[in-house]
């Protein structure tokens, strides 16, 4: 099966060669590669044994890809290609250097407050792309969120997605994971984008406090709790929370949707508010607070205590009159003198002292003003808290943002302060608190079809590293092809930047055509990608149109599209025979060999004795044209002399005169002469 671990340094599907793998998944496993058409890295999703016949599976596995493939935004994973190649499905994404957020917070705990903030708010400018586009992830989990090295977010796994509002249940299941349930989910109702905002509320509650708000032995538990619990509040749990932070949570972890935030843009304004250090919205804090009614939060009153009122003893009776008073004179009483005046006086007197105390008091407190006032260290602390407490000396407050990576120090925290802490300075004057944005970041620059040389420096130029991977293309060799990050991303300083440097056309065998005729040598190395020149024609013993020569090669390796020259055989060349006759022979033998011929001898008798030793005929005749190499037969006088006459015999009666015939030798006697031209 293709999800074997054979696949490591295999070419999948022809394209994809497999480097390792990364992980498996509940339906999947998922592998690095490099795409040898476009040389950048990839993740490839396989589908793994098990679920490749089941239909369901399938069908969850196709929806994934093309859910996430119409989904081009900087907080998604990319989807490069799908397809079904070797007995299983995959699907070909973007591939990150980075950690999943569920590995970073079982390994390092409880997220920086800033640093959660700026995780979700990703998070949810992801979504809000998604929900746009009407896909409601149902199954948002830091499983599911991947982090980079600079920081940047990343949403995956579309695998159970839908287009708008559907069902939760399949085949009488319920889909998602309960730790991160809507209640809506849990009871198998229709979910919308609402449900994602809930599950995002979970992951932003676990970053801040480490934990999940409901837990339980089993699934149907925890999905009971996700219908019928109230959450603690992360304050309860890390108390440097903020209650704007406690509002935007439970808000988002309503058990209603309609007491939700409507969007991921609503949630994402709160938290921005939050982040600035102004106080949520009134929904939010109305929402929060209808929550939070009931439970062990909400502010208790604090205890009066009322002393007890003393008991009233039985009424007394009014003395009864017993009339004038002794010693009552009968003359007329002398007038008294006003009391008014002196009334007014200690009034003047009075307010007089209360003028001298409140002239005395602003006095102090101009001079308390003035006083200065020791300095306290707030390095180390979140940039809020640090705030609060520099306004709550009678400082304001100066913040410079500035990259600073060196531990223990995170994103968000202060890194350095101006008054040092331990100095002071009078009220009111600022203090600048220095706070860390992470590492220093830079552009990638677009490097992308210069030369090796300017490309690396280009990218020095910008305070990053590179790594040079010399691939075959079409591209001159030299060139860079293709680049990673690509051009305008935003990295930390000191990143590696893959490029593509084209080392030319890979080479190939060039096919062997000597001794081919002409046209099919031509059909041969054209059907192999090459290109060939015009045939270079020359004299030769070989047939016509017969190939004798090509340069480069065969079999040597050349780049696909070189040009091939063909030397081709016009045929042998032919010449005229020389006319030998009435020659001797050593001076026929030599013309002839001059000529290219080969000379083969015979001998014919003669009795002339001029021509003995001369060619009195040759074959072929003198003028034929013929091959260089042809054999040409001279045929030369051999003179014998003829025998002498019988002698005379004569007779007593009869006279007989014999005249004597001369008899030629016509034996031939045959010769032949081997010679080389």
């Amino acid at each position: 099966m293709a999800t074997s671990d054979t696949l490591i340094d295999r070419v999948f599907d022809g394209r994809y060669r497999v480097v390792r793998k990364l992980g498996t998944g509940g339906m999947a496993n998922v592998y690095l590669a490099e795409d040898q058409e476009l040389g950048r890295r990839v993740a490839i999703k396989m589908l793994d044994d098990r679920h490749s016949q089941d239909d369901q599976f399938v069908e969850r596995f196709r929806r994934e890809a093309k859910n996430a493939a119409g989904l081009s935004h900087p907080n998604i994973v990319a989807i490069y290609d799908r397809g079904e190649a070797e007995g299983t499905y995959y699907i070909a994404m973007e591939y990150l250097e980075g950690r999943t957020l569920k590995e970073l917070i079982v390994t390092r705990g409880p997220t920086p407050v800033p640093v959660a903030i700026d995780y979700t708010r990703q998070i949810l400018a992801g979504l809000a792309f998604a929900h746009k586009n009407g896909i409601v992830h149902r199954d948002i989990k830091p499983h599911n969120i991947i982090v980079g090295p600079d920081g940047r977010v990343k949403v995956t796994d579309f695998g159970i997605a839908r287009s708008g509002a559907s069902q939760m249940t399949e085949a009488g299941s319920i889909i998602g994971t309960a730790q991160y349930l809507s209640p809506e989910q849990a009871r198998g109702a229709p979910v919308d984008q609402r449900s994602d905002l809930y599950s995002v509320g979970i992951v932003l509650y676990e970053m801040l406090t480490g934990t999940v708000p409901f837990t339980g032995d089993t699934p149907l538990e925890i999905a009971m709790k996700h219908l019928s619990a109230t959450p603690d509040p992360p304050s309860a749990r890390r108390p440097e929370i903020l209650r704007d932070l406690d509002y935007v949570i439970l808000r988002a972890l309503a058990k209603d949707p309609d007491d939700r935030y409507a969007n991921a843009e609503e949630m994402d304004a709160d938290l921005a508010r939050v982040l600035r250090g102004a106080g949520v919205s009134e929904e939010t804090a109305e929402a929060a607070t209808a929550i939070l009614s009931g439970t062990a939060l909400a502010a208790a009153a604090p205890t009066q205590v009322v002393p007890r009122r003393p008991r009233a003893g039985p009424p007394v009776a009014p003395p009864a009159y017993s009339g004038p008073p002794t010693g009552f004179y009968e003359y007329d009483e002398p007038r008294r003198r006003p009391v008014w005046p002196w009334v007014l006086g200690i009034l003047l007197a009075i307010a007089a002292g209360f003028a001298a105390f409140y002239v005395y008091t602003k006095i102090q407190d101009q001079l308390a003003a003035n006083k200065p006032v020791r300095v306290e260290n707030y390095v180390g602390l979140v940039e809020r808290l640090a705030v609060a407490k520099i306004r709550a000396s009678g400082f304001k407050a100066h913040i410079v943002r500035q990259p600073y990576d060196k531990p223990p120090i995170q994103v968000g925290q202060v890194f350095k302060q101006a008054p040092d802490a331990g100095s002071s300075t009078a009220k009111g004057n600022p203090v600048t608190i220095f706070v860390s944005t992470g590492k220093a970041k830079t552009t990638v620059p677009d490097v992308r079809n210069k030369s090796s040389a300017d490309a690396t420096a280009a990218l020095t130029a910008a305070h990053l590293k590179y790594k040079i991977v010399e691939i075959h293309s079409t591209q001159p060799a030299g060139q860079v092809t293709a680049q990673d990050p690509q051009p305008g991303t935003k990295v930390v300083q000191g990143t590696v930047v893959r490029i593509n440097v084209s080392k030319g056309i890979a080479p190939i065998a060039v096919p062997v055509v000597i001794g081919l005729p002409y046209q099919s040598a031509l059909a041969t190395l054209q059907g192999a990608g090459f290109a060939v020149a015009p045939p270079h024609y020359v004299d030769s013993s070989e047939a016509k149109g017969t190939v004798i020569g090509e340069d480069p090669k065969g079999d040597s390796l050349q780049p696909k599209g070189s040009t091939i020259t063909l030397t081709v055989s016009k045929g042998p060349k032919t010449s005229s025979v020389p006319d030998v006759t009435s020659t001797d022979q050593a001076t026929a033998s030599q013309t002839l060999k001059d000529s290219g011929f080969i000379v083969v001898l015979r001998t014919q008798a003669t009795n002339d004795p001029s021509l003995d030793g001369i060619v009195i005929d040759q074959r072929p005749t003198p003028g034929t044209q013929a091959l260089p190499g042809t054999s040409v037969t001279i045929i030369v006088g051999h003179y014998k002399a003829p025998p002498p006459p019988p002698p005379t015999t004569a007779a007593t009666t009869t006279t007989a005169t014999t005249t004597p015939t001369a008899t030629t030798d016509t034996t031939a006697t045959t010769t032949t002469t081997p010679t080389t031209p």
